[in-house]
């Protein structure tokens, strides 16, 4: 439906933008934000310099890893060592609050507004800042669950205290073995809940939050709705970016915003009705947010 080759980047002055997407958010019934790597990189989680060799310098030293995700993917010889990586990297980017607020000033935007929160990423940020669970759906999983790996079942499991727990044992980069997470089913060991083949578990949770997001865009589809992306890039276009451009072209009603910094385009075939920012997501949403105080002043 739409062509890679006939895209609309940017354009236009930025405070007229933020003004034109100030006004869209004030005139539409519903909003459906689309949320990716962009915006928690915004909001501080970063996976490389300072950040990454404040937590993870013993390794860096020991494997040469210049950042967060080359870890991750690194064929650790032991379980053990495995899991004091992974129990670090689940710790910093689930447990601990992200480092900026641009997730609390989002809620500050849409917390009046009729919503529904779409996301790839699974770091929890949203929940811990106070968006309401039942309007979330993580699709790719949370770093916060395990699931068994083989799996035997369509189940997860909350991990806060086995994490903690590894947190608090390892020592030289290896956690006690008797910590290694077991599935309490079939003793295959666990695995992070995390979308990356076709072993993925999609539990009771994830089927109920499909829903929801189902239910809100049927019962919305011909309201005047913002589709409003956030930080998606072309790793996983057709979750929330291809689906967006779709929905808006089927709605004459609708709006499609895009805020990304470097990546910010629509297809022309939905230009007249779209919002393009190239830009800071946190710097954006503080934008609208002071932009909505100035309309209240006068």
């Amino acid at each position: 439906m739409f062509s890679r080759m006939s895209m609309t980047k940017s354009t236009g002055n930025y405070l007229d933008n933020i003004r034109q997407l100030r006004e869209a958010l004030d005139k539409t019934d519903s909003v459906v934000i689309g949320a990716g790597a962009g915006l928690s990189t915004s909001a501080g989680f970063i996976y490389t310099g300072e950040r990454f060799l404040r937590y993870f310098s013993d390794f860096a030293d020991k494997y040469g890893f210049s950042d967060m995700y080359s870890g991750g993917f690194y064929p650790f010889s032991a379980p053990e060592e495995f899991w004091a990586y992974w129990s670090r990297y689940i710790f910093i980017n689930r447990y601990l609050d992200a480092p900026k607020p641009v997730y609390d000033h989002l809620l500050a935007l849409v917390q009046d507004k009729d919503y529904f929160v779409i996301t790839t990423n699974v770091d929890h940020c949203f929940q811990k800042a106070g968006f309401d669970k039942k309007r979330l759906f993580y699709t790719q999983g949370d770093y916060g669950l395990f699931q068994c790996s083989g799996p035997c079942r369509q189940e997860t499991y909350d991990n806060e205290n086995s994490i903690r727990q590894m947190m608090e044992q390892q020592k030289d980069m290896r956690i006690p073995s008797e910590l290694l997470p077991v599935c309490p089913h079939c003793g295959k060991p666990l695995t992070m809940n995390l979308r990356s083949d076709d072993k993925f578990v999609e539990d009771e949770g994830w089927h109920r939050a499909a829903k929801r997001y189902e239910t809100f865009l049927q019962t919305r589809g011909n309201e005047r709705i913002l589709f409003l992306e956030l930080g998606v890039g072309y790793n996983t276009p057709g979750i929330i970016k291809f689906s967006f451009w779709r929905m808006t072209a089927a709605n004459p009603r609708a709006v499609y915003a895009c805020v990304n910094y470097g990546e910010a385009t629509c297809p022309e075939e939905i230009a007249n009705r779209s919002i393009v920012i190239d830009g800071d997501i946190g710097e954006v949403v503080s934008a609208l947010l002071d932009e909505a105080d100035c309309l209240d002043e006068l």
